[in-house]
């Protein structure tokens, strides 16, 4: 076979253009005074032109609609669609035309193509269309690889292929916190809070249509993103939730553990796994886009075998005056019980009133006693609770609460002014 011999041309043509809806028109507005050179010149040629608002001339915003002239910018989470043309552009008739689309991604290479059985021939000038769709999963470097295979009149058998390839992008900024809140009836059905906060990281605005979390098993899940106006539930965020580019917007959910798990202290202190947030959205002409976040995930609270918490303590107290809190002591073992010994250790600015050291007696396994205390501080300002220490005398182990909460010390003249 000669080396030099040039390569044969395909009878076949193969294009490929991305479905996007389209855009509205704009335009640039050109005007000037009535008393400048041009007179009305400018205004009167806006008014003919056919792609302005009549009577809002000046508006950039158009009334007619323009195709897209490029590829643009796919996100994560919208549809990815593609129109497929193979043409005959050949005087001859092929025959078992084969046409097939893979979309390779940095992990999993899909097939795309709605049928796999080939065509079994295309007169000249006609042609094969297919329209594949895809949601797209993944961030990173995707490739559109569109392969084409068939036989000419003499029977030699042609293949060829294209490569596509397009970037895609991230959407959104997803960043969760969470807060776990004891609840005031049981040490085993706390609350815990989770706090979204979804940024647009696009350059257009965007309609946010669900924001939504879909709690793991163990949980119920109360949205409090809405407040209720005339016996009407009504969003924080007001009638038209757009997100604009850059713009971040904060979500909070309240989950509490189901009943069934709520009784069982041990089951519910280790759960990790809290569920995963659902957004919809919608851009343009009503392009619409979806994510799905992996499960989100908690530290677990550690209490250790004890767990002291405040059940009351004042907002503001008076500088050197005691005042009382409420204390609850509860036994987080399932097995073994305690005898407690209460120590009180002041600190730079807290007292402790009464006597350190104190017995508490014995506390059985999952078991809980309420305790008052009565202290003071020294200094004003926002003050933080330290120093409690509990020993369990059976296993001679000392455990330390500090920072258990905070309040404001004021002068006692402040707080009868």
């Amino acid at each position: 076979m000669d080396v030099n011999q040039p390569k044969q041309e395909h009878l076949l043509a193969l294009k490929v253009m991305r479905l996007t809806k389209p855009t509205l028109f704009t335009n640039i507005p050109v005007t000037c005074e009535e008393r400048d050179l041009p007179g009305n010149l400018f205004n009167q040629l806006m008014k003919d032109d056919p792609s302005t608002v009549k009577g809002a001339e000046t508006l950039m915003l158009g009334e007619m609609l323009t195709l897209p002239q490029n590829f643009g910018n796919i996100f994560l989470g919208e549809t990815f669609s593609s129109y497929i043309s193979v043409h005959n552009d050949s005087n001859q008739v092929v025959k078992d035309i084969l046409v097939k689309a893979d979309l390779q991604t940095s992990s999993q290479r899909l097939n795309l193509s709605a049928s796999s059985a080939a065509v079994a021939e295309l007169k000249p000038d006609c042609c094969i269309d297919d329209v594949i769709h895809h949601e797209v999963k993944e961030i990173g470097t995707h490739i559109l690889v569109c392969a084409v295979s068939y036989t000419m009149q003499t029977g030699e058998k042609m293949y060829f292929r294209k490569f596509f390839k397009f970037q895609v992008l991230k959407p959104l900024d997803v960043k969760t916190k969470f807060y776990n809140a004891e609840s005031d009836l049981s040490s085993v059905t706390d609350e815990v809070f989770l706090e979204a906060q979804i940024q647009n990281i696009t350059t257009s605005p965007m309609f946010m249509e669900k924001v939504s979390l879909e709690p793991s098993m163990m949980y119920n899940v109360a949205e409090l993103n809405t407040v209720d106006t005339a016996g009407e539930s009504e969003s924080t965020f007001g009638s038209r939730t757009y997100l604009q580019p850059m713009d971040t917007r904060q979500y909070l959910y309240c989950l509490k553990p189901k009943q069934e798990f709520a009784e069982k202290a041990g089951v519910i202190k280790g759960v990790t796994v809290i569920g995963k947030l659902d957004i919809v959205w919608k851009t343009n002409l009503g392009e619409r886009g979806r994510l799905q976040t992996s499960q989100l995930q908690r530290m677990a609270p550690g209490y250790g075998d004890v767990r002291l918490s405040l059940e009351t303590i004042p907002d503001t107290v008076n500088l050197e005056e005691p005042f009382d809190i409420t204390c609850k002591i509860t036994n987080c073992s399932s097995e073994r019980t305690m005898d407690l010994v209460l120590e009180m250790c002041n600190t730079n600015s807290i007292h402790w009133c009464g006597v350190s050291g104190r017995q508490l007696g014995k506390l059985h396994p999952s078991s809980s006693l309420h305790l008052a205390l009565t202290l003071l501080s020294s200094v004003q300002g926002l003050q933080s609770v330290s120093g409690l220490r509990l020993t369990d005398t059976f296993l001679k182990r000392t455990y330390e609460y500090d920072d258990i909460a905070q309040v404001c010390v004021v002068s006692s003249e402040v707080k009868q002014s």
